[in-house]
């Protein structure tokens, strides 16, 4: 659906205000449906991103910092993130060996387990958003993107 429809809006001021207003939009409505999906699983879009991140980090844990450098949502409180996943099971906090002002963060078993699970989940949703994309015009897409943040 147009722009204009969804915000009941005939115009705007130029087309860089409406490019603006439409990738807020959809960031919007595309983190209404990362939402969705990720609710059956009681996990938040940020703790979704902070157990990728360690999953790809495997075998090595990492620290705060590491994770936050990471993040999608750098505005994210990644201590709090942390430790609401720590309290599911799906990560480990410990103190490094060698630096002991350190702390090392790993994805357990369980939360490997989880992201096994919601991977074809996820698939699924991105299919459905992207369902109207070929290959091509999801290049470009990413091209033009990664053109506006310079």
């Amino acid at each position: 659906m147009r722009l204009e429809e969804e915000l009941k809006q005939s115009k705007f001021k130029d087309d860089y205000q409406r490019a603006m207003l439409n990738i807020l939009f959809t960031s919007g409505w595309v983190e209404a449906g990362i939402l969705h999906t990720l609710k059956p699983y009681d996990l938040s879009s940020q703790q979704y991103n902070v157990l990728r991140i360690l999953r790809g980090s495997r075998p090595s844990p990492l620290n705060l910092l590491d994770i936050q450098e990471r993040m999608m949502d750098r505005m994210s409180n990644a201590t709090r993130l942390v430790e609401k996943l720590r309290q599911k099971g799906l990560l480990t906090r410990k103190q490094c060996e060698e630096n002991r002002r350190k702390v090392e963060i790993a994805i357990t078993d369980k939360g490997l387990a989880l992201l096994e699970e919601l991977d074809p989940v996820v698939e699924a949703n991105n299919k459905r958003i992207f369902q109207h994309f070929s290959r091509e015009e999801a290049a470009l897409l990413n091209e033009l993107l990664d053109k506006l943040r310079g």
